[in-house]
């Protein structure tokens, strides 16, 4: 399978005292960088979490959300952190002494603030357990969705892959003929300069021209590249690193057959193949 390392996935469980929310979403990166973002009396089950992505995920800039929104009707409704509070007044004296005009808290900004209202406590044991039934979930969700823009990343790549091979084809019989073509020319100025076609001369230049503009190798290399391409994506897995040292080596044989370029239909074709590699090279970013 080919994953993209592009996702999206949430789930949620009631509790008694309140409902667990478990979000989590990626987009492409280099290496693996994740991120937890979760309330404190949650913290303890972060290394846990931690190594349930890890072990799913190589690539990808992840960021794992955790949410617990206490029950208002619950047994133990959460409560006001008296000391807090009376903290958070302490500070605002002090800072409206410093500074007279500053604006007063409200009673919705006192309540906004980290550790004011404290959660109903959890016991460790379901909370744990609901975590783990939850990141099975998601990270379940999250693959499935991985896997589904992956197999269009995949799809896009075999188009462009063909549309290059075509591309290929077409230059590769322009060059014989290009070169009959010069030597016709060639042997015409001769004959209008000196009188005769000098034979000999018409042949050196001829193989000069012809080691010039010969891009067998080129479009030979383009063939085993592409090649390369389909096999890694027939292979799958995390393929992302390799598909993009080939692009490189894709955009390096097309700039070497544009230079070679000895019509303006092998210029066209270099500049669309070009083009080609350079839409494959921006989605193979998001491949894993």
């Amino acid at each position: 399978m080919i994953y993209s390392m592009t996702g999206f996935a949430v789930a949620s469980a009631e509790l008694d005292s309140g409902s667990l929310t478990l979000e989590l979403r990626a987009v492409n990166h280099r290496y693996l960088d994740l991120q937890l973002r979760m309330p404190d009396e949650l913290r303890s089950q972060e290394s846990a979490l931690r190594e349930a992505i890890s072990a799913q995920l190589t690539r990808g800039k992840v960021e794992c959300r955790i949410g617990y929104a206490p029950r208002a009707s619950a047994q133990n409704p959460a409560h006001l952190n008296q000391d807090m509070v009376q903290q958070l007044a302490a500070w605002s004296t002090k800072v409206r002494e410093v500074m007279p005009d500053a604006r007063l808290l409200s009673v919705a900004d006192v309540l906004r603030w980290n550790g004011v209202l404290e959660s109903p406590a959890l016991s460790a044991d379901t909370m744990q357990a609901t975590l783990q039934n939850l990141m099975k979930q998601v990270l379940h969700d999250f693959a499935a969705a991985r896997q589904r823009e992956g197999e269009k990343l995949k799809s896009f790549l075999l188009e462009r892959v063909a549309q290059i091979e075509a591309l290929r084809i077409s230059v590769a019989p322009r060059i014989p003929n290009a070169i009959v073509a010069y030597e016709t020319k060639l042997r015409a100025k001769l004959l209008e300069a000196l009188g005769s076609e000098d034979d000999e001369r018409v042949r050196q230049e001829i193989t000069l021209y012809a080691s010039k503009v010969d891009v067998d190798e080129e479009l030979s290399r383009l063939l085993t590249h592409l090649d390369e391409v389909k096999r890694v994506l027939s292979k799958g897995g995390a393929v992302g690193k390799r598909l993009d040292f080939l692009m490189q080596e894709l955009h390096r044989e097309a700039n070497t057959l544009g230079s070679k370029s000895v019509d303006a239909e092998v210029s066209r074709c270099a500049m669309e193949i070009k083009i080609l590699i350079e839409q494959m090279r921006e989605q193979v970013q998001n491949i894993e």
